[in-house]
């Protein structure tokens, strides 16, 4: 069993839910967050208040699943973001899962 991660700039969220269908993964959760992006290195605690950190309205979803599945999600992926002209394209990571309960 692995955890599947995945963020979207929210104007892909359709198409993150059609990787998830084609790779067949059916449970999944997902949660709307404020993704940042700077690009002058700042250490956004030092600076809370900047105006400088462009905040990008995006879409997390994870989803715990077999190793065989996510492949499928990330070779759609992957296709995907060749396809796409965005400077934010979607992003994945894959975690082992140990144990659970």
């Amino acid at each position: 069993m692995k955890l599947l991660i995945v963020t979207a700039v929210k104007g892909f969220e359709k198409e993150a839910l059609s990787l998830f269908k084609g790779a067949k993964i059916n449970a999944f959760s997902n949660a709307d967050i404020n993704g940042f992006k700077t690009d002058d290195h700042e250490n956004l605690i030092d600076n809370w208040f900047s105006s400088s950190t462009d905040k990008v309205r995006s879409v997390l979803f994870f989803s715990f699943e077999e190793q065989p599945k996510i492949d499928i999600f990330l070779h759609q992926l992957r296709e995907f973001n060749q396809e796409i002209e965005s400077d934010n394209p979607m992003r994945a990571v894959v975690l082992p899962v140990e144990s659970f309960v």
